[in-house]
């Protein structure tokens, strides 16, 4: 809870940022559908989408703006296995969940990325409106990132994925646990219906 916090009241205070408080905690993909329909009141034509701990490098925005608008895509990846990718500071426990959720989504949903779950990403208008509209209703936690990827290809909207450097700085407990584990497997697997019955 940042409301009373030093960094809330600074963002409070800044009218350059729209801040927005969710008193009850709920899943990480919860969080980007909220994020993601709340932009859509303004008239931006690209959203970006990343963690606020630094673990996605601001400096790379820039880059991948370029690279976004310049090929004309609906959706970019910024991937951590990727050739050029580093990840620093992960417990082997997180590095196993990530390496088999990745896995088992590529095996199943064949969106042509090697990252499913990293929260790096930048999307168009049109997507974003597409995404608000269908996703969100098989979990609400990491799945809706994969979620996310099915949706736009299914549509045949463009997606590409560049390389990048993912420092873990996220403080207190991790996120993940085997309850999450569970209802991401069990996701990918009801996507991958959704995938065959398209």
């Amino acid at each position: 809870d940042t409301k009373n916090s030093s960094v809330g009241k600074i963002l409070q205070k800044n009218k350059k940022i729209k801040y927005f408080l969710r008193k009850n905690k709920k899943g990480r993909g919860s969080a980007v559908l909220y994020g993601l329909r709340k932009s859509l009141k303004n008239k931006c034509n690209t959203f970006i989408e990343m963690d606020a701990d630094f673990s996605h490098r601001p400096k790379e925005i820039k880059k991948n703006l370029n690279i976004f608008k310049k090929k004309k895509l609906d959706l970019l990846v910024s991937s951590r296995y990727l050739p050029d990718s580093k990840i620093y500071n992960w417990s082997i426990s997180r590095r196993i969940f990530s390496i088999l959720a990745n896995f088992l989504a590529k095996l199943l949903l064949r969106v042509k990325v090697t990252d499913y779950t990293n929260g790096f990403r930048i999307y168009s208008r049109r997507s974003v409106e597409l995404i608000v509209k269908k996703c969100g209703r098989i979990g609400d936690g990491f799945i809706v990132l994969s979620e996310i990827l099915l949706t736009i290809k299914l549509n045949k909207f463009k997606i590409r994925e560049l390389p990048t450097i993912f420092v873990n700085r996220k403080r207190g407990e991790s996120s993940v646990n085997f309850k999450l584990i569970i209802q991401s497997l069990i996701g990918i697997v009801k996507l991958y219906f959704i995938k065959i019955k398209n």
